[in-house]
């Protein structure tokens, strides 16, 4: 009987947190960035902050989800350290909706559950709908597995090695709250353990005071676990939140620890049920930590700050600031960390840009050293990315986070093949320009600079297209670069009239001056690469630039070598 108990128990427990998994995995699947967004915006202002906290921990499931979230905001500067951890608070709270909702008798709508669940994810060819599926499967296995635990608790109570046990176990209250802090810190999860409790507690497994313990420290041991997960070594940003959030459960375990015994004599005349009664406990336990500590959360950030203060050292452009090894478990949400480096990648490439062109028109030998260091940097963050989206796609992901995942690599790749071309070919002929004192006119200085005038323009247009994947903005760059392909070829032709003219002064430097602008135009094909998956998924592009109504007619379109271009064509994806 003893090994029968102790299997159905394991079985049940590991049916919860397989549950608790299926409901945090499709939540995260089907909001993830939004998610991430609406924390992001009520990091805002701290009662906002608290909501949010609350929120996105109660359809997540999992405080520690919700922690790394905020921890990466924290590491990365973007947020301060008071309104994340007023998020902590209210993702403590949030942690107890679930365990309400589940402590009253709602398993009767376990198979209506598992039969929605399975259709929608089964027969539904959305993503998102499947996702919502595969969350109803899990709450109807949390449902099921604590019918389970119930079940398999009752005839336990009638074996005496087993209550032996429990009673030597849960004797005295610190050696509960250890024991539940452990528990809870190995199965990552202290939704879990405070329904295992409950299900303790409805079978008059343990004592009253026990099952109060056993609360706090699933409270306690829930904190445990971003600690570990969310420090960076040599970090000491990263371990801030996680930190304080440990320091605000611990505090709160100290102070309610004493008074267990007058508490379990007072919450049977509130609750006689004794499994809502834990559920009410663990409620107010955090309730009563979020009155007590939301004031008082400047303080305790700048006493965090104090003990753990940020190495001063400047920060190496090749070294990844937003590639979060935490989040790799949460695929939108490494993502969204992947895009934000890539980002880091288009800063750099638009500084070298900036700097190709003052060290072509100023002659300057450093400028020209500092590029091929910041190609360097450009090539380490490629190389970075494209290793974490990697680590990212060992495991299935949705049609929408696969696309994304593509696309950040793909632009990445095109950024640094940019760089390449501005170190290696640009800064060649800046050299040459150099060694030979080349001189550039005024009409070709002009022309050169609002030649890469529109380059920075529409660098900055496919940074914004790879954010936000507009189409409007994908449109505008195509049309950018059909006019780029005309400006080359005019002056093209005002070299070749130039030449024709003998004008043995200007030769040398409108050659140059054609070299630049023919790699300026090759950075630009590249970034317009930002706008085809954009326009291929609105059906927006045609399946080639070629004619369809004879060989001859598509060939015949210029008769004199100097003549004028006939007018840029209509602004077509197909033209680009």
């Amino acid at each position: 009987m003893g090994s029968t108990v102790i299997l159905n128990l394991m079985g049940g427990v590991a049916l919860l947190l397989w549950g608790l998994h299926m409901v945090h995995s499709g939540i995260v699947r089907a909001f993830g960035v939004d998610l991430r967004r609406w924390l992001g915006v009520g990091l805002r202002s701290r009662p906002r902050a608290f909501a949010a906290g609350i929120a996105v921990t109660g359809l997540l499931q999992s405080s520690t989800a919700t922690g790394l979230m905020t921890a990466s905001f924290v590491t990365g500067g973007s947020v301060d350290l008071a309104p994340a951890l007023a998020v902590m608070l209210g993702a403590n709270v949030g942690t107890t909706l679930v365990v309400q909702l589940l402590s009253f008798h709602i398993s009767v709508i376990t198979p209506i559950l598992l039969c929605i669940g399975v259709i929608a994810f089964k027969k539904s060819g959305r993503t998102r709908t499947r996702d919502l599926g595969r969350v109803a499967i899990g709450v109807a296995l949390m449902l099921l597995a604590l019918s389970i635990l119930v079940d398999a608790l009752g005839p336990a109570e009638n074996a005496p090695a087993a209550r032996a046990l429990l009673t030597a176990i849960t004797a005295q209250p610190w050696l509960c709250l250890v024991v539940a802090t452990i528990v809870t810190w190995a199965a990552h999860s202290s939704i879990a353990v405070v329904l295992l409790v409950m299900s303790l507690a409805s079978t008059h497994f343990v004592t009253p005071v026990a099952v109060l313990a056993l609360v706090l420290g699933a409270n306690l041991g829930s904190a445990i676990n971003p600690l570990i997960e969310a420090s960076q070594p040599g970090n000491p940003a990263s371990q801030r939140l996680p930190l304080g959030n440990l320091m605000i459960r611990a505090t709160g375990c100290l102070l309610v620890l004493p008074f267990l015994h007058l508490i379990a004599d007072e919450l049977p005349r509130l609750d006689p049920n004794p499994a809502r009664a834990a559920a009410d406990f663990h409620t107010a336990f955090n309730v009563a930590l979020a009155l007590l500590f939301l004031l008082p959360l400047d303080w305790i950030a700048g006493l965090l700050t104090r003990w753990l203060p940020s190495p001063r050292r400047p920060v190496d452009p090749a070294t990844p600031v937003y590639l979060d090894e935490t989040s790799t478990g949460t695929p939108s949400v490494a993502l969204v960390c992947a895009a934000r480096e890539v980002l880091r990648m288009g800063d750099l490439i638009e500084s070298m840009l900036g700097q190709a062109i003052t060290a072509f028109l100023t002659n300057d030998r450093k400028l020209v050293a500092e590029i091929s260091r910041m190609d360097d940097a450009v090539d380490s963050l490629n190389r970075a990315v494209k290793l974490y989206v990697t680590r990212i796609t060992r495991d299935s992901l949705d049609d929408r986070d696969g696309h994304r995942a593509m696309e950040i690599v793909s632009f990445a790749i095109n950024l640094e093949h940019v760089g390449d071309i501005i170190d290696k070919n640009l800064m060649d002929l800046a050299n040459k320009k150099i060694r030979r004192g080349i001189s550039f006119s005024a009409d070709g200085t002009a022309e050169l600079v609002a030649f890469h005038q529109q380059v920075i323009d529409s660098l900055r247009l496919a940074v914004g297209i790879f954010m936000s994947g507009d189409i409007d903005i994908a449109r505008r760059l195509i049309a950018a670069k059909a006019q780029l392909r005309e400006t080359e070829f005019a002056a093209a032709e005002r070299y070749l009239v130039r030449l024709r003219d003998g004008r043995a002064d200007t030769i040398e430097s409108s050659s140059l001056d054609l070299d630049i602008l023919r790699d300026l135009k090759r950075i630009h094909s590249h970034l317009c690469s930002a706008a085809y998956p954009v326009l291929e998924r609105a059906g927006a592009l045609r399946p080639n630039r070629l004619r369809t109504t004879g060989l001859g007619r598509a060939t015949g379109s210029r008769k004199k070598s100097f003549a004028k271009p006939s007018a840029p064509p209509s602004v077509e994806p197909g033209n680009g």
